[in-house]
């Protein structure tokens, strides 16, 4: 009989908490989207396991109307010296809540060149 009142006292226990829990307002109470920087950290990681390659940085980080779009630089091939490697911008797309919807290599290059100039926008 003992063990059933402790069971019952143990569940009440939970309830209370679960309810006071329950009332503490959140970070994220009027929004339950991820912050900007949930957002970098689970686009680099998801890009990372489902290519293989290290996401080194985020080069454009942007709010869409579905989501977000981000342009993230990744190592495809190191080389030594480590200016020789070659490097790639991915275009990364995240649904409203981070989670990855679509990804596209836009350009590759070596780390150690830069972007020639372009005129006129093209």
């Amino acid at each position: 009989m003992s063990n059933t009142r402790n069971t019952q006292e143990s569940q009440s226990s939970q309830k209370s908490q679960n309810s006071q829990n329950s009332r503490q307002p959140t970070d994220n109470t009027v929004d339950d989207r991820p912050s900007p920087m949930e957002v970098l950290r689970q686009a680099r990681g998801q890009l990372e396991e489902l290519t293989g390659m290290t996401a080194e940085s985020v080069s454009s980080f942007e709010q869409t109307e579905h989501g977000w779009a981000l342009e993230v630089e990744v190592l495809e091939l190191e080389r030594v010296p480590d200016t020789m490697s070659l490097m790639a911008s991915y275009q990364v797309e995240l649904d409203g809540n981070g989670q990855l919807t679509g990804y596209r290599r836009v350009r590759r290059y070596e780390r150690g060149r830069s972007d020639p100039r372009r005129s006129g926008g093209h």
